[in-house]
């Protein structure tokens, strides 16, 4: 089987090794990942999708499908690298509440699309995630704790199995290849398409509200105070800031799906800090979502390691108030709970830890990689009796395994799967759940 052949398979563009343009094609979002595939394929449509399935059968090889490029893990060595963002085709039912998406589609595109109707999708901090990878990893959105995770708004999947048969997928169609796609990644079949419930979003208001870095204990209490009581309507996420070649700072990223005179009386707790730098606080467009947490747009080196917590007692909060945060850039308090917390009948299930503690530093050469890394373990390891052992699914980093974000059970029953519908694992998701 020659590189000849996978060329003649598909409409799209094949790019291979030592190919002007392959390396740029082969990046993952993260730069600080290295992706040694075997070939880039763009796919045109979804018959190209199953052409290059079928080829990777015969090949004895896997396919590895990346819409943009998040989420990457580095264990793609020989496998041919799925593009799938000309797939790119998004329909609003707003009548249904629905929208169905191609793989390649982006969260800023449904966004726009939606505003128009005054609906929402369950959408999450960045604009440029694609909404089918989020999705099979769960989806953690600025709305789960009034709606679940994103996973579990899918009504349907349209994918290429293993076979290269092109099927489409609903809890009637095929219960188990159902169940496990909304939430357990993407290694059970290659999505082409999906549809996605919406929700009202006649007004959300939010944004970010920053301190200087001295004020972080007031903020932190603000924080636990507000989440301790905070409706499923209210998401906030607190971050400990250092930029490079800037102060220390602490802000507030909020999200409340409702009027903002309502958000404002729920948040007058914030009011009573002073010294605030910035205060973006409005009504927020569900097209502009993204703005809340400003979270880049352009792919970059990074790194990052996260831990579910059970709980934000004085001990946490003293640990992480400690002590700078450098050579860290973010070190972030997820508010989960609410609808998140609830059993849904989805691979990713219900997560009852309350907090994810995410830690993020830049990985600009190997001495601060280094110090980056050896910063989160110490982190990790302080904290270490409030940490659950789970992890989320799209908040898996380089060197972890997809067995830490299921329970048990949950990971055999996707263990069973896989080998049933995969068994010569044609397709390798970021992170196989027989890795």
């Amino acid at each position: 089987m020659t590189n000849n052949d996978l060329r003649r398979a598909v409409k799209g563009g094949v790019l291979l090794p030592g190919e002007d343009g392959f390396e740029q094609a082969a990046k993952p979002w993260n730069l600080a990942v290295d992706q040694p595939v075997a070939a880039v394929v763009e796919a045109q449509d979804a018959d190209d999708v199953a052409a290059v399935v079928g080829h990777a059968a015969r090949a004895g090889l896997a396919v590895a499908a990346q819409p943009c490029g998040h989420g990457a893990s580095g264990d793609v060595d020989g496998v041919i690298l799925l593009r799938t963002k000309r797939l790119d085709s998004v329909t609003v039912r707003p009548g249904e509440r629905l929208a169905r998406v191609g793989a390649g589609v982006q969260w800023g595109s449904l966004q726009s699309a939606t505003a128009t109707h005054g609906l929402t999708g369950p959408a999450g901090s960045s604009p440029v995630v694609s909404v089918t990878g989020f999705s099979l990893g769960g989806g953690l959105s600025w709305f789960g704790r009034k709606h679940g995770w994103a996973a579990a708004a899918v009504s349907a999947f349209d994918v290429v199995t293993a076979d290269g048969d092109q099927l489409r997928v609903t809890a009637e169609s095929d219960p188990d290849l159902f169940w496990a796609l909304r939430g357990g990644g993407g290694d059970f079949a290659l999505v082409t398409a999906l549809e996605i419930g919406l929700f009202p979003a006649p007004e959300v208001y939010g944004g970010r509200v920053v301190w200087p870095g001295h004020l972080a204990g007031e903020v932190f209490d603000a924080f636990r105070e507000l989440t301790a009581e905070a409706p499923p309507e209210l998401t906030l996420w607190l971050n400990r800031l250092q930029f490079p070649g800037a102060p220390p700072m602490v802000a507030l990223d909020i999200a409340y799906l409702g009027e903002a005179g309502e958000g404002q009386a729920l948040l007058s707790r914030l009011d009573k800090i002073d010294g605030v730098i910035a205060d973006r606080r409005g009504v927020v467009p569900v097209a502009d979502l993204g703005s809340i947490a400003d979270e880049p747009t352009d792919p970059g080196p990074g790194l990052s390691r996260a831990e579910l917590l059970t709980g934000l007692d004085d001990a946490v909060v003293e640990i992480l108030l400690s002590e700078p945060i450098d050579p860290l850039v973010n070190v972030q308090l997820r508010h989960l709970g609410g609808a998140l917390a609830e059993p849904a009948s989805s691979a990713i299930g219900a997560v009852s830890e309350p907090y994810q503690l995410s830690m993020v530093g830049l990985a600009l050469g190997p001495e601060l990689a280094r110090a980056v890394t050896e910063k989160q373990s110490r982190l990790a390891e302080q904290v270490g009796e409030h940490v659950s052992g789970r992890k989320l699914y799209t908040f898996l980093s380089r060197g972890e395994s997809a067995a830490a974000a299921f329970p048990e059970e949950t990971l055999g029953r996707l263990r069973e799967i896989k080998r049933a519908r995969d068994p010569r694992h044609t397709i390798r998701a970021n992170y196989p759940v027989l890795g």
